[in-house]
C-alpha cells in the first residue's frame, strides 16, 4: 500500500459545504462516526471532499471551519504524500481484476490497530470501496465493528449498492449530490473560460469535476468521430464491424455510456419533441430525424441490450464481439427493423 501524492490543503467544493459543516459539527461534538461512506456519481467531488476531511483531521491547527492550515509539519507531510497516519487502501495496480483483495485489507487492519503516530487521528481512505471482493469486505467488517478509538475509515465509490449490507449499515452514509446546473456552470467558468461548458456538463451528466477533467478537447473530438459513425450506421453508409472496432478502441465502458445516452435522447424525442432536455443537445436535429423513423419498441429493446452490455462488460465477455453485436442491432433498428433478442 504505497502512499500516493497528496493534494495541497484545499477547501471543500461549494456544493459540498453542507456535508462538510455536518462532519465538522460532529467532530467538534465528539460524535464523528468511525466509518464514513461517501457515494455519488463520478465527478461530483466526493473524493475531493474526503481528501479535505483527511487533511483537516491530520492538521495540527485547522481553521475555524475545519480547513487544514497548510503550514504545520503534518500538512507538510501530507503535501509530500508521507504522513504516517494516512492510509490509502485500493486495488493492486498490477491486478487485472481491479478488485481490492483480502491481503490488502489485512495489511491495513494491522496498521489500523496501531495508535496514531503523530496526529490526533489515523485516517484510512478506502477507494473504490465498491471494488472490495467478498473476502476483503468480510475482513473489513471486523475493523468496522471494533475500530480503534482514534481511527476514521472513509469509504468512497460510485456503486455502493455492491457493498454488503453489513458494511453499509455500520457506516454513516453520505450521498454527495451533483450541484444545480447554474451553480456547476458558475464554478466551471471560474476554472477556465469556455463557451461550451453547458454541453460538456451535460455530457458529464451534471458532474462538474468530470466535465472539467475528462471532457477535454481530445475527448470531445473522439465523441464527434463516434457520433459521426453512429449516424453513419443509421444512414446505412458504414460497416458495423468496422465501426465496432473503432468503438472498442475508445473503450467499452465509455462507448456503452455514450450509446445509452444517444439512444435515450432519440427515445425522448419520440415522446416530447424538441422541448425535452437532452444529454446531447447539439444533436437535436439529427436525433429528431431518427426518432421519426425508429419503432419505439425496437428502440427500447436496443437500449435494454446496451444497458445489459454495461454489466456484461465488467465480466470476462469479449468486448469486441459485444460491440459488434450492438452495432449490427443499431443498424437494423435505425433502418426500421428490430434488435435481436438476447
Amino acid at each position: 500500500m504505497a502512499e500516493t501524492q497528496a493534494s495541497p490543503p484545499q477547501s471543500p467544493l461549494p456544493w459540498t459545504l453542507g456535508i462538510w459543516a455536518r462532519l465538522q459539527g460532529a467532530r467538534q461534538a465528539g460524535r464523528l462516526a468511525h466509518g464514513l461512506l461517501f457515494s455519488g456519481a463520478r465527478g461530483v467531488g466526493k473524493r475531493h471532499l474526503i481528501e479535505c476531511l483527511a487533511q483537516s483531521l491530520l492538521c495540527r491547527s485547522p481553521g475555524p471551519e475545519g480547513i487544514a492550515c497548510g503550514q504545520c509539519a503534518d500538512c507538510a507531510l501530507l503535501a509530500a504524500g508521507n504522513h504516517p497516519d494516512l492510509i490509502r487502501v485500493g486495488p493492486d495496480p498490477e491486478s487485472k481484476s481491479g478488485e481490492i483483495a483480502i491481503g490488502v485489507v489485512r495489511l491495513f487492519a494491522e496498521r489500523e490497530s496501531l495508535t496514531p503516530s503523530r496526529a490526533a487521528w489515523k485516517v484510512a481512505l478506502i477507494d473504490p470501496a465498491d471494488r472490495l471482493n467478498a473476502s476483503a469486505a468480510n475482513a473489513l467488517l471486523k475493523t468496522l465493528e471494533e475500530p480503534a478509538g482514534q481511527t476514521i475509515l472513509c469509504l468512497v465509490g460510485e456503486r455502493m449498492g455492491d457493498l454488503p449490507a453489513t458494511i453499509r449499515s455500520r457506516c454513516l452514509q453520505l450521498k454527495v449530490p451533483a450541484p444545480a446546473e447554474d451553480a456547476a456552470l458558475d464554478w466551471l467558468r471560474s476554472q477556465a473560460p469556455r463557451d461550451d461548458w453547458p454541453l460538456r456538463l451535460r455530457l458529464a451528466h451534471g458532474a462538474p469535476l468530470r466535465a472539467l477533467d475528462a471532457y477535454d478537447d481530445a475527448l470531445m473530438e473522439q465523441r464527434r468521430q463516434r457520433l459521426k459513425g453512429f449516424l453513419g450506421l443509421a444512414a446505412g453508409e458504414l460497416d458495423p464491424i468496422a465501426e465496432a472496432a473503432a468503438w472498442n478502441k475508445l473503450g467499452v465502458t465509455l462507448m456503452l455510456e455514450w450509446l445509452a445516452s444517444w439512444i435515450c435522447d432519440v427515445l425522448r424525442l419520440m415522446v416530447h419533441g424538441e422541448a425535452v432536455r437532452l444529454d446531447s443537445p447539439d444533436q437535436t436535429s439529427a436525433f429528431a430525424a431518427l426518432a421519426q423513423r425508429i419503432d419505439p419498441a425496437a428502440g427500447h429493446r436496443l437500449l435494454k441490450r446496451v444497458l445489459e452490455g454495461r454489466t456484461l462488460a465488467q465480466n470476462n465477455v469479449n468486448h469486441q464481439l459485444l460491440l459488434e453485436s450492438l452495432a449490427i442491432d443499431w443498424l437494423r433498428v435505425s433502418q426500421g427493423g428490430n434488435a435481436r433478442r438476447p
